[in-house]
């Protein structure tokens, strides 16, 4: 085979190209014009900016948690500054237990009783030592009296020579053993009486008292038990009769974050809201800082005075304390800065905060601005703003890490 043969062999057929008819070439062109003008559109109407949510800036009503113009809230319970569990001096058997929960007792009140069989014959026995001493005594006093003459005459013969030195010494020792004898009898007298009066307080001993007037919360002790104020008669005895509590000096302890203690002074005036009774807003102020924080909490104690009296408040109920500023000049000082007339409440989501301070992104047209707002309580999902905001202000709600000064922002619901 030649070489003509061979090229010709590997030579490749192509197919004719295939005119396109002008229909499909247009139809192509519309395609490509719609989707540019589809593209186009979705550029100009999809909503660009990070998307938030928007809540208003409302002032706190009269009757909110933290009160109109509450600065600081705290939980805190009521506690009694005056309470005892009341026990025995000695360790005995009980006889009698008059109290029960809820009864109100009166200062030096019997309350309970125990065995005082033994503590009776003791004082029987101390009586009828008593008696023998004074009979002793009397006995003394006859003999001093009848010896004292004998003496006397024994002084005057001494004197007209008519006995001699040693029977007067004689006389005289005889005397003076009488006379110590009647003052051996006086003393041995005040002793037994003594020792009676000692038996007679066993014998109180045995009437356990209220120390004070008030209610009692607890009946620890029944007839028949064994009661010691050491427990020194085993795992068994009781150490108390019951807990007796002064209800007049209930009061309210709360623990306030170290960050806001700046804010509480002695005899400032707040609002207490007890947890069973949330409609009733109790008037108290400020009576004790405790001077000392707890360092696991951070916290520091701070003693709340109730100025109500009434059965309702019981001992370790829970309780909300709004602390309220005290009264301002009618004049304000030029140096300070004015302030909004009533705090407002925001979304708590709204708000960085950092102590007592903090900073919120107030909405303008379509972006923010940062603002930085002074705090106060926080009440539910709500927290109090004292300055930095008005009424009526917008603030976001959403990611706020994405937000900064000017940055644009689409309100989403």
């Amino acid at each position: 085979m030649d070489q003509a043969s061979l090229i010709e062999q590997l030579r490749i057929e192509r197919p004719v190209p295939v005119a396109r008819s002008r229909g499909v070439v247009w139809w192509s062109a519309g395609a490509i014009a719609a989707i540019a003008a589809l593209g186009a559109a979705a550029f100009v109407l999809v909503p660009r900016g990070v998307p938030i949510r928007v809540a208003l800036a409302q002032v706190a009503p009269g009757d909110s948690p933290v009160g109109a113009a509450s600065i600081l809230d705290a939980s805190g319970y009521v506690v009694a500054r005056r309470q005892a569990t009341v026990s025995a001096k000695i360790t005995g058997k009980v006889v009698m237990v008059a109290i029960e929960e809820g009864q109100h007792v009166e200062r030096d009140e019997v309350i309970a009783r125990l065995d005082d069989s033994n503590a009776r014959a003791t004082v029987a026995q101390m009586h009828a030592q008593l008696e023998q001493s004074k009979a002793n005594l009397v006995a003394a006093e006859v003999a001093f009296a009848n010896a004292e003459p004998t003496f006397r005459r024994s002084e005057q013969q001494l004197a007209r020579a008519v006995i001699s030195a040693q029977a007067f010494d004689t006389a005289k020792a005889s005397y003076d053993a009488v006379r110590t004898g009647l003052e051996v009898a006086a003393r041995g007298v005040e002793v037994t009486e003594a020792n009676l009066a000692l038996a007679e307080r066993s014998l109180d001993d045995t009437v356990v008292r209220a120390p004070f007037a008030g209610i009692v919360t607890v009946k620890a002790a029944q007839e028949g038990e064994m009661v010691s104020p050491i427990s020194a008669g085993g795992g068994f005895t009781r150490t108390g009769i019951g807990t007796i509590v002064d209800m007049g000096s209930l009061e309210v302890e709360v623990d306030v974050s170290e960050s806001f203690i700046n804010r509480v002074e002695q005899e400032q005036p707040v609002t207490v809201k007890l947890n069973a009774y949330p409609d009733w807003s109790i008037p108290a102020r400020v009576i004790a800082i405790i001077p000392t924080a707890d360092r696991a909490k951070a916290t520091v104690k701070v003693r709340v005075a109730l100025d109500a009296d009434d059965p309702r408040i019981l001992p370790e109920m829970g309780a909300r304390v709004a602390f309220l500023p005290r009264e301002t000049s009618a004049v304000p000082s030029p140096t300070t800065t004015s302030t909004q007339e009533r705090p407002l409440l925001v979304p708590r989501e709204a708000i960085q905060a950092n102590g007592d301070t903090g900073v919120v992104f107030v909405v303008a047209d379509d972006s923010v601005e940062r603002r930085t707002v002074r705090l106060g309580a926080q009440t539910g999902t709500s927290q109090l703003v004292l300055s930095g905001v008005t009424a009526g202000t917008r603030v976001a709600l959403g990611d706020l890490s994405l937000l900064a000064d000017n940055v644009r922002v689409r309100i989403v619901e």
